[in-house]
């Protein structure tokens, strides 16, 4: 490749339109170029997990919650009272019968485990964030997986335009010649030629496709510049469900993230009702005091008792509030666990609809296809068939391309739904 060199410098950062149109012409020469990164779904997804930046936000949530657990864990702080004289005649005389000093040191103790229980909650906090965590991982990873996909059916699709294209080039270039020798008709040439504008047409609009799928694939693995990446994948191979939909279902209700959070936040409910009764038994402040001078006796030690009397506010509010947010969170649960299994049940049938029309296909079908095309694009040069019998044939071998290639990421794409709507993976694509 011959980069423009201008006052001494080597441009070798090519913008992306150009940098596309050179990738996609390798994508059937299997050529390596700058920028360029043939990737398998599983390095995808490695690179995912290390560095996508909505992961790690929300992964800092887990942390803060993890921290405010441990802060819940703590005593409060003792409270230290004094009170001295500054002025009687003097500053501050101790001494010989004169000034007064007090001291008292004060600690509150939360009755009804009002502590234990405001740990409980915390901990709460930090299931509910670790399964925010997963549930946004999950997500992201099924957004990651089928933008590989369809990238995957992009570039493959594009390459079968590319090989349309480069044969109809072939053929035109020869019709020019033909049509000089008057073997042919001007007909004939402009009817080839619009076909192969069509077609360029199409890979076109295929490369804008490419272009919009890599920006969003390129943000999930944050990779910057230049860089395009093309998925390597086998698409021969098979798919099958290795379970029943009742265990599927199952699968469901124990490993979705969103399933687990609304079943955490229902017991977070709960114990934060316990937290609000315990609330209305008042807490315990318990204090030891000295007293210089003003009291009965000198150097008088005292015990304090203080606690407030719930005679005006016994919580009642708070408690009723959070009695219906149980019954709030109930419902959320059990509109969670509903969804999830219509989910399952749904992605599930898809996939067995895909498999069937998948097993009904001959294995061999494309690669006799491919054969028959290159025989009659010769065929036509050998004036063996007429113009509109070899494009309604190369209409058909395009499109029937193009659908076997739609088939297969469908297939793909309807395993990553059941993978998906399950919270784990059921199927293992490569």
């Amino acid at each position: 490749m011959h980069l423009q060199q201008k006052n001494g410098t080597m441009y070798n950062r090519l913008s992306r339109p150009v940098l596309f149109l050179l990738l996609l012409a390798a994508v059937t020469t299997h050529a390596q170029l700058p920028d360029s990164v043939r990737i398998t779904l599983p390095e995808a997804e490695q690179i995912f997990l290390k560095k996508n930046l909505s992961l790690l936000a929300q992964q800092y949530n887990a942390d803060i919650s993890k921290a405010l657990a441990e802060q819940a864990k703590y005593w409060d702080n003792p409270v230290l009272n004094t009170d001295q004289n500054i002025y009687d005649g003097k500053f501050f005389r101790h001494n010989n019968n004169f000034g007064q000093v007090y001291v008292q040191l004060q600690q509150i103790i939360k009755t009804a485990g009002k502590r234990n229980k405001l740990v409980q909650l915390a901990n709460d906090d930090v299931l509910s964030a670790q399964q925010q965590f997963n549930d946004m991982m999950r997500n992201l990873r099924f957004v990651l997986r089928n933008d590989f996909s369809t990238l995957n059916l992009q570039f493959k699709t594009w390459a079968i335009y590319n090989s349309e294209i480069a044969s109809l080039q072939k053929l035109s270039a020869g019709m020019d010649a033909q049509l000089q020798a008057g073997n042919i008709s001007q007909k004939d040439n402009i009817r080839v030629k619009a076909l192969l504008y069509s077609l360029q047409a199409e890979a076109a609009d295929m490369l804008r496709q490419i272009t919009d799928t890599e920006k969003e694939f390129a943000v999930l693995l944050q990779a910057g510049g230049d860089t395009v990446f093309i998925p390597v994948r086998d698409d021969s191979i098979a798919v099958t469900i290795p379970y029943s939909l009742t265990a599927l279902l199952d699968t469901a209700r124990n490993n979705r993230p969103d399933v687990q959070l609304a079943q955490t936040n229902l017991l977070s409910q709960q114990h934060n009702l316990s937290y609000q009764k315990a609330l209305v038994k008042p807490d315990v402040t318990v204090g030891v005091e000295y007293d210089q001078r003003s009291s009965y006796v000198n150097n008088f030690w005292g015990l304090g008792v203080s606690l407030p009397l719930p005679v005006f506010n016994r919580n009642k509010g708070n408690i009723r509030a959070a009695q219906s947010s149980i019954l709030q969170a109930g419902v959320q649960a059990q509109q969670a666990q509903f969804a999830a299994q219509q989910d399952v049940v749904a992605a599930y049938h898809k996939l067995l609809n895909v498999q069937h029309l998948q097993e009904s296909m001959s294995p061999g079908f494309m690669n006799k296809y491919n054969q028959l095309m290159k025989n009659m694009v010769q065929s036509y040069q050998d004036r063996q068939v007429g113009l509109l019998e070899f494009i309604d044939f190369f209409d058909a071998y395009k499109d029937a391309a193009s659908k076997q290639l739609q088939q297969q990421s469908a297939l793909a794409n309807a395993a990553e739904e059941l993978n998906y709507s399950t919270g784990t993976t059921i199927i293992s694509l490569k």
